[in-house]
């Protein structure tokens, strides 16, 4: 069976995810791009130019054997996104996904073709629901489950997750929505290995004992 898996997901000392205040000029809140200034200097992400470091090789395997990826409504779009019918998400036409994309909303909608691959799904299901969707629709590739940190929060607390790649980011929020909180002990059934890169951040990766 497909493994689900998360990758280059970044959280603040302080455990947030996200930031307060999201809207369509401020996708993550009052965080910006903060948490993402390491991602956006490596080469994967630049194409032409980037860093070829630690930071470079993790995020490579973003995309490495997936097939599809599940996300939420806020990662899909601003709060109110859904009244608008031409809204198409906040990735641009050609978002980074290139896989069907499954967006956990109650609001329903028709399907978006994006160029490169990209189709985004509307979809109201349980997290168990929504990646036997997602698994179908993988050809028996991998799902990303790419946030945010709700998601990633219910899809842990039910035991969905095989293989999860956090990265700390030495900045403190102070408020937005925490990924840890409700999942105490949840160490327990994963193999923990931490790497720290010359960027100053920590890449933390969780795999599934047995995954």
């Amino acid at each position: 069976m497909s493994l689900a898996r998360v990758h280059n997901f970044s959280i603040s000392l302080d455990g947030f995810g996200t930031g307060e205040g999201q809207s369509k000029d401020l996708h993550f809140g009052h965080a910006g791009d903060r948490l993402h200034q390491w991602l956006f200097a490596t080469r994967w992400w630049q194409q032409t130019g980037g860093t070829n470091g630690v930071d470079d090789a993790f995020a490579h395997e973003h995309t490495s054997s997936i097939g599809a990826e599940i996300m939420g409504a806020g990662k899909f779009g601003h709060p109110g996104w859904h009244e608008d019918p031409d809204w198409k998400g906040a990735w641009g036409p050609n978002p980074p996904f290139h896989t069907p994309v499954f967006v956990l909303t109650h609001q329903s909608r028709p399907s978006i073709e994006m160029e490169g691959g990209t189709t985004f799904h509307f979809i109201d299901a349980s997290p168990a629901e929504a990646l036997e969707t997602a698994r179908a629709a993988a050809g028996g590739r991998d799902v990303r489950i790419g946030g945010g940190p709700t998601v990633i929060r219910d899809f842990l607390a039910a035991g969905l997750i095989d293989h999860l790649h956090t990265v700390v980011v030495p900045i403190l929020l102070g408020r937005g929505i925490r990924l840890w909180d409700g999942l105490e002990g949840i160490e327990q059934n994963y193999a923990i290995e931490s790497v720290s890169s010359p960027s100053g951040v920590i890449h933390v990766t969780f795999t599934r004992t047995g995954a």
